[in-house]
């Protein structure tokens, strides 16, 4: 006889593999869902937004992936996008109005007019199918607004315009986006210089730093104070600036209108335009608590709303990438793939190059070179302007260097770029990196790099690490590219160097490897007597940082993450350090050095003797130094000079500046701080908090011509902040009023391997749509130093997740 089998001991065991079966199943029911018919997609996809508004993509095939990556950025950031394109291709007047008409033909000037068949063959084999897939999923998602008009966004009944459709070829011609090279840096030396050699060398050297040591030289031939200088910044910031929208612009076309009122410019010799670029390391496992490797990256970028970058994970067979890239391209340029992890700052390559030439007094349009008169490329451009009947036609002069920015009657000047040449659309050579699964097909993938010249950092599960220096080097063989040169064949590149001369590393000994922007070539390597570049970063983030990473043997994904937030100013120690013999019989100047003396540099948000050094220090005593050691005209050229050079003549009195000098130079600026924070702030220094004048607020390129309450909606405040230029938290600022204008929006700290560990924080938001609750959501994240799960798994996306979009094929 059969016994009777006792079910009860094997019940809690079958609710349990129940409930694990129906729990995904339950909680996908429980999502927002939504079907979307569209055309262009091979099979059906499927996409699950988490409740950060990650997009998770699940596509039948690879290319799907990237048509469906196009579709969701279109949807959370359209109007971000269209700009964008707009911008790039010169298209801003057909919908804005005249005021943008000159812009539209400079950004002609630097959109990549070469080959596109051998464009495309410099990035990989499939990144035309990449880009078509990817812009056709942009194109679906416009075609669903022309259906359903209250999917667009505000911004386009703001301004009255619809959105345009793309082609595939857009996403490589437009080159203004990228971080470039010392072309405006050639500019202000050559002004400098003008003021004779040795007072121009003198105040260069305080304006920027050049590493390693070199004295600029002047060509035969090209007299400095010929060149320019307003013409040719002001063509390179319309060719490149992002775009504002002032209302004088969109409501009137009397007058010039300023050109930092249409564009957000930056100026490359503020702290800011100093410090553009990023942090990034990567720990190997023998030094972390866990074995496995850590990889970090924050990049640092000018900051507004929405946010630069867009977190996004893409599924496919064969492909499970995620991470952050720019919304209006295919691809993550920094994340993981499962099996390697990568990440970037800028590696500054110089990459540009000004060219001044002598013309024809009998015909204009043609320029010497080598000996005999040689005719301009000039190209004929129609620009539809709004208000106006017929389209502009408008020509652009090329030189066999590149874009005519500026001419008069005897000279012309042009921009030699490698950023306009094959295979340099800034960032686009990701989609191949991305894919590579192991170091050598990552290292392979790099020998493609072209833009902007990158620190790439590298991870992979097997415990490996590495560090390549990626992107085109031209071969200067008779000048070091700091200086303008003549156009008339003395000066010709010759060439681009073989990536592999320049350094790299893989599973070295100290176990980890740290970028910021600084000349991290060996000063023994042969690199570093090639003149790769020679206008860094300001060295204080790189030097706090790898002085975190070796001081602690076994680190965790929460000190990276800490050390992302970190707000130690070096050059704060430094210039603090100095007052101890500094001594003042004025109450006011006792009480500020007194707060500074007990100071130990680091700039919290809650600070007073924060707030009192950076007030001091960039808007005071930096000028205040410049204005000592040079003549006036130098002085104003050089503004508030170079970070590490100030610090640097602070601490080494000399002639120009003696002990005595540089002490009441110091008092007297820190005099005139004091009273600014004192009327900022109130008298009371145990109130004062630097916070409370550094605050975060991203802005909206239409903040110009909205109302008070559509600030509201369209801006985003993230409060009080910490940090400096100077600090791993980088947080530059205007000097006006403190607020800051640009640092890392996002960050990322992976633990390699265990993939759902890993942290990420975007700002404001993912969504670029201000009705969205994702528009303003990170803010409060960001500005406290707090992150989200990069969730990776499928499982974890689908815990996490509250939206679910299903496209099907039509």
């Amino acid at each position: 006889m059969l016994k009777r089998r006792d079910t009860r001991r094997h019940l809690p065991a079958a609710l349990a593999l129940l409930a694990a079966t129906v729990a995904p199943a339950m909680a996908e029911s429980a999502l927002r869902a939504e079907r979307v018919s569209v055309s262009g997609l091979e099979k059906p996809a499927s996409v699950l937004v988490d409740r950060w508004g990650v997009p998770h993509i699940y596509a039948g095939t690879l290319y799907d992936a990237f048509y469906v990556q196009g579709f969701m950025a279109a949807r959370d950031r359209l109007f971000q996008i269209d700009l964008w394109r707009k911008r790039g291709l010169g298209e801003m007047a057909k919908d804005f109005g005249p005021a943008y008409a000159e812009g539209d033909r400079m950004a002609r000037a630097v959109l990549f007019r070469g080959d596109m068949y051998r464009e495309w063959l410099a990035y990989g084999s499939d990144a035309k199918r990449v880009a078509e897939a990817f812009t056709a999923g942009v194109n679906a998602y416009v075609a669903r607004t022309d259906q359903n008009p209250e999917l667009l966004p505000p911004e386009f009944r703001k301004l009255n315009y619809k959105p345009a459709r793309w082609s595939a070829e857009d996403t490589v011609r437009i080159r203004h986006h990228g971080l470039k090279g010392n072309f405006t840096s050639e500019v202000n030396r050559a002004q400098l210089y003008c003021l004779g050699k040795n007072e121009g060398a003198r105040a260069d050297g305080l304006r920027r730093e050049l590493d390693p040591p070199i004295e600029p030289k002047l060509s035969p031939g090209l007299d400095p104070c010929a060149v320019p200088a307003a013409e040719l910044k002001r063509g390179y910031q319309l060719a490149t600036a992002a775009p504002q929208f002032p209302k004088v612009a969109l409501t009137s076309q009397a007058g010039p209108i300023p050109l930092d009122q249409l564009y957000a410019l930056v100026d490359p010799d503020s702290a800011g335009g100093r410090s553009l670029g990023s942090n990034n390391w990567v720990i190997s496992g023998k030094r972390t608590a866990t074995g496995r490797p850590i990889l970090a990256n924050d990049p640092h970028r000018s900051h507004g709303a929405p946010s630069l970058r867009y977190i996004s994970h893409l599924n496919a067979p064969g492909m499970s990438v995620i991470g952050a890239g720019e919304p209006f391209l295919p691809g993550i340029s920094i994340g993981h793939n499962g099996t390697i992890a990568f990440g970037l700052t800028i590696f500054a390559i110089d990459q540009e190059d000004l060219y001044g030439y002598e013309l024809n007094p009998a015909n204009p349009k043609e320029y010497k070179h080598k000996g005999r008169w040689e005719p301009m490329e000039t190209v004929t451009e129609e620009i539809t302007v709004k208000g106006e009947p017929t389209p502009r036609k408008v020509t652009i002069d090329f030189t066999r260097h590149g874009p005519v920015l500026a001419a008069n009657a005897s000279h012309a000047w042009a921009l030699h770029a490698a950023w306009l040449d094959n295979g340099m659309a800034p960032y686009f050579g990701s989609m191949d990196y991305m894919r590579a699964r192991n170091w050598d097909q990552f290292r392979g993938a790099l020998n493609r790099w072209g833009m902007p010249s990158e620190n790439q950092i590298y991870a992979d599960t097997s415990g490996n690490i590495g560090w390549i220096p990626a992107g085109l080097t031209p071969k200067r063989p008779n000048w070091d590219g700091l200086m303008p040169v003549p156009g008339d064949g003395r000066y010709e590149w010759a060439g681009y160097r073989n990536q592999d001369e320049l350094p790299w590393a893989y599973n070295p000994s100290s176990g980890y490897i740290v970028t910021a922007n600084q000349n991290n070539i060996p000063p023994e390597h042969p690199a570093a007597k090639l003149g790769v570049g020679y206008e860094w970063s300001d060295r204080s983030r790189s030097r706090r940082l790898t002085a975190l990473v070796t001081a602690n043997p076994r680190s965790s994904v929460q000190d990276s993450m800490a050390w992302q937030n970190d707000t130690v100013s070096l050059p704060a120690r430094r210039v603090v350090a100095l007052l101890k013999d500094v001594r003042s019989d004025d109450p006011q100047l006792a009480r500020g050095l007194s707060l500074l003396r007990g100071w130990d540099g680091n700039v919290r948000a809650d600070s007073a003797a924060a707030a009192l050094f950076e007030v001091w220090f960039s808007k005071h005593l930096s000028q205040a130094v410049v204005r000592t050691a040079l003549p006036p005209e130098a002085a104003s050229l050089v503004g508030t000079g170079d970070a590490e050079r100030v610090v640097t003549t602070l601490e080494q009195p000399g002639p120009l500046l003696p002990v005595e000098r540089r002490n009441a130079v110091m008092l007297e600026s820190l005099k005139v701080a004091m009273a600014e924070v004192e009327g900022k702030l109130g008298p009371d220094l145990r109130t004062w908090q630097w916070g409370n004048l550094h605050t975060a607020v991203f802005t909206h390129p239409m903040d110009p011509i909205l109302s008070d309450a559509e600030r509201q909606q369209f801006n985003v405040k993230g409060g009080p902040i910490g940090g400096s230029a100077y600090t791993p938290m980088m947080t530059w600022y205007r000097n006006s009023d403190f607020q800051l204008e640009g640092g890392a929006s996002f960050r990322m700290v992976l633990d390699v391997g265990n993939w759902d560990a890993s942290r990420v924080v975007n700002t404001p938001g993912q969504s670029g749509n201000p009705a969205s609750p994702h528009y303003r959501d990170l803010a409060p994240l960001w500005a406290k130093g707090e992150y989200f799960p990069l969730v990776y798994s499928r499982k974890a996306v689908e815990r996490e997740s509250k939206e679910k979009l299903e496209l099907i094929p039509q």
